[in-house]
Formats: C-alpha cells, structure tokens, sequence
C-alpha cells in the first residue's frame, strides 16, 4: 500500500525499522519489494525457477541420512 502511495523505498524502510528494530528486512529487500509492486507484482513469494531444487538441513533430515548409510555404508 504505501508503494502505491508513491512513497519511497526509504522512508518504508526506516517505518519497518521503527516497528521492528533489528528484526526488519534490510534496506535491499525494501527496495525489491518496492520495485516489485510498482511493476505490477502481487507477492513477494520467490518464482518457481528451474535448477536444483531448494533442500533444508533439519534434524528429520540429518536423522533420515544417518539411518540410510548405517543401513548400507556403500550407498552415495
């Protein structure tokens, strides 16, 4: 909304900042976001994009590994 009202990447910022201390998104991201919107974008979720897909480390996962290769300590 305040991209809409012609208000600077800036000043969103420093609002953002206000409200959430060291917890707000960098200046950077504020700029994306702003620039975004005025094209014409809806969210700021990333696009699907080709290449490897994303993968998380998490304890399931760690957990998950360490049981195949204690199953077959060949497997790659």
């Amino acid at each position: 909304m305040r991209t809409a009202l012609n208000i600077e990447a800036r000043t969103i910022h420093d609002e953002l900042h206000t409200v959430f201390g060291d917890e707000a998104p960098s200046y950077r991201t504020v700029a994306r976001w702003t620039q975004w919107f005025r094209e014409g974008r809806e969210e700021i979720e990333d696009e699907e994009r080709s290449g490897r897909p994303v993968t998380e480390t998490t304890l399931d996962n760690i957990e998950e590994i360490r049981s195949i290769v204690n199953d077959d300590p060949h497997v790659t």
